[in-house]
């Protein structure tokens, strides 16, 4: 890796000054230090548990260059957890990597083509985002054809994945991951309200290395937003079809939210909502699957800070109805914050002793975050979060009991310099 960076970092200080006077050049980076306290984080705490404690952190080099004509950015990662290397370390691993390297081509006039490893983000990234909690975040190898016809906006995404060079197979290897997408995202800015339509093909490959084929769901809905005065609010809706990774099971699926802010004053909002997300039913299953898959969301950013669901956890079961109450304040450069989640599923669960169905109520979530934003390159957070779980909730999670104190505690400084940028002072006319 110290041999490839040597060369990334050549590569990228020649055509800063080759292109000082012709483009625009940009060297910032990132550094994420996170500490974590955990006792009953994503799951229900046992009574004899003991608690969790580590720091973790990211760092990244950012390269950007622009002209008219294309655009070429890379992103160098470093993920690691204090102490997973000895001090006198000889070898890294995989800690450091690539998480964006990627050239946006200028095809004709509002025609472009993104070519490589990629965020891929839209909307309130329910469908789409960057995972950007997680310290490694989420990026795609794909191609995404930008169109841009006056007012809309139009995204075509290709992506097509394979282990490694193969020669005479198909079989793609890499578990809970892809094998092809097409999509395609619409979007239009009206005034203070824009809305979104959003396709996504996602095919998914099942069977064996001798005998192997992709099964695709289907993905359709919109997003909605009116931004105008002391009231906001949003909307989405999506549907899911298809076939599961088996051939054989149907999907039908939904998800809708619906949220309001209220700007309370210029530096206060209050905001309510609902979001469901279908699931299915243990005590009356049927042949299909009814629970929703949010696929490449930030799904840390919903349905509470703990990740008690859909953070690598929760798919294909009882889904979930989410009311939600928040509320945020800013006096200075601090904004305290605390979210309120009632949680509800939407299949029934089924008690293992009796075989009966249980009350549909899973918990609430309490979470409290204080952030400080000392100037425009740093950034401080702190947060509190508790669960206080139902009788259906410890049989949801396989939890023995609901008597212990389920929390989370956390503390994470951001540092984002920029090192260097050129001005963009001359058109490129070379080309």
């Amino acid at each position: 890796m110290k041999k490839q960076f040597i060369v990334i970092l050549f590569t990228s200080m020649s055509l800063c000054l080759t292109g000082t006077l012709k483009a625009q050049f940009t060297l910032s980076g990132e550094y994420r230090p996170r500490a974590e306290y955990r006792h009953g984080y994503k799951t229900l705490a046992e009574e004899d548990q003991r608690t969790a404690f580590f720091l973790d952190q990211r760092a990244r080099l950012n390269f950007d260059y622009e002209n008219d004509k294309y655009q070429f950015k890379l992103v160098i990662q470093d993920v690691r957890t204090w102490g997973s290397q000895p001090q006198l370390v000889t070898n890294d691993g995989a800690l450091t990597t690539l998480h964006e390297v990627w050239a946006s081509i200028k095809i004709i006039d509002n025609i472009y083509a993104k070519i490589g490893r990629q965020e891929i983000i839209y909307d309130n990234s329910r469908i789409f985002g960057n995972v950007g909690w997680a310290q490694q975040s989420r990026s795609h190898d794909a191609v995404v054809f930008k169109l841009t016809p006056g007012e809309s906006k139009i995204d075509i995404g290709l992506a097509f994945n394979q282990d490694a060079p193969q020669i005479n197979t198909g079989f793609y290897s890499i578990a809970n991951s892809y094998k092809t997408f097409q999509y395609l995202h619409y979007s239009q800015q009206f005034n203070s309200f824009k809305g979104s339509l959003l396709f996504l093909n996602n095919g998914m490959q099942g069977g064996t290395p001798t005998n192997y084929k992709t099964y695709f769901s289907q993905t359709v809905g919109t997003h909605l937003s009116y931004s105008s005065g002391s009231i906001n609010p949003s909307l989405s809706f999506y549907h899911q079809s298809g076939k599961e990774q088996d051939g054989v099971t149907k999907i039908n699926a939904f998800e809708f939210e619906l949220d309001v802010k209220y700007a309370v004053t210029d530096n206060t909002s209050l905001t309510a909502g609902i979001e469901y997300m279908s699931g299915n039913d243990e005590v009356n299953p049927n042949a299909e699957n009814n629970a929703f898959n949010p696929f490449f969301g930030t799904n840390h950013a919903f349905n509470g800070l703990m990740d008690y669901f859909y953070v690598g956890n929760h798919l294909g079961n009882v889904g979930l109805q989410d009311i939600f109450l928040k509320a945020k304040t800013k006096v200075g450069k601090i904004s305290p914050g605390v979210d309120l989640h009632f949680f509800s599923s939407d299949g029934i669960v089924q008690d293992p002793n009796t075989l009966q169905g249980m009350s549909k109520y899973l918990g609430t979530e309490v979470d409290l975050v204080i952030d400080y934003q000392p100037s425009e390159m740093v950034n401080f957070k702190i947060g509190y979060s508790q669960m206080f779980a139902s009788e259906t909730m410890v049989v949801l999670k396989g939890a023995t009991n609901n008597n212990a104190t389920s929390n989370w505690a956390w503390a994470m400084l951001t540092l984002k310099p920029k090192f260097f940028t050129t001005k963009k002072e001359q058109q490129d006319t070379d080309n």
